[in-house]
């Protein structure tokens, strides 16, 4: 496949492991096949960018995809609370995190790419809304549609680097891609908070839910 990294520079070689172990997926280099993303991606900070293009062979390669039906959205919410910082300190959320990671924990360091969510910072501030108890599970899972902010690839294993081929970069201009990037943040957070306010159903599930039934993964109320 054609995938883009957004960056401040040009990256003809990624560095095994690169990236932070914050990051969603921790140490990895991240990327998407979407090319408007990877530019907007590249003036996240408000300067001007670069979309690097790479030929990505994926023959060979052990791939946890977690949009796919195997997976849930809380197998996704495991993996963010291992490695992304500032969650909200309640004994709720301190709670949370620990069961989703005791009972939905997939270890992205097993694969050699993976596939999932991208928690840019309205998907971020969803994510700690469930956490914190005030959203169910129906109403995070319709919040991470918005934006269209799709998925991303992360590679993860030296293999993985070994399948990239660089094309070519082409520049990202931050008074044209900054904007776009803000007012698709924008959007997604003003559809959000007219969602939110709307009445939750009886049946939905909430954090406090899953914790006191004991939810596991493969249970039929998840699907």
């Amino acid at each position: 496949m054609i995938v883009y990294h957004g960056s401040d520079h040009i990256v003809e070689r990624p560095v095994f492991p690169g990236g932070k172990r914050y990051n969603d997926y921790g140490h990895g280099f991240y990327m998407t096949e979407n090319l408007e993303l990877a530019k907007e991606w590249a003036c996240a900070n408000n300067t001007d960018g670069f979309a690097n293009s790479y030929e990505l062979a994926m023959e060979g390669l052990v791939i946890l995809n977690l949009n796919s039906p195997d997976y849930h959205i809380l197998n996704w919410m495991a993996v963010l609370t291992k490695y992304r910082s500032y969650w909200q300190s309640s004994s709720i959320a301190e709670e949370a995190k620990v069961y989703l990671q005791q009972n939905f924990f997939v270890d992205p360091d097993k694969y050699d790419l993976v596939i999932g969510y991208r928690a840019d910072d309205s998907y971020f501030s969803f994510a700690q809304d469930f956490i914190s108890g005030t959203i169910s599970l129906n109403k995070l899972s319709e919040a991470m549609r918005l934006g269209k902010l799709g998925e991303q690839i992360v590679i993860k294993s030296e293999k993985a680097y070994s399948h990239l081929k660089f094309l070519g970069a082409e520049p990202a201009e931050a008074n044209v891609w900054y904007e776009k990037k803000s007012v698709r943040d924008r959007d997604a957070r003003r559809e959000y908070r007219k969602r939110r306010t709307g009445n939750a159903g009886v049946s939905e599930l909430y954090m406090l839910d899953i914790m006191r039934e004991g939810i596991k993964n493969g249970d039929s109320r998840l699907r």
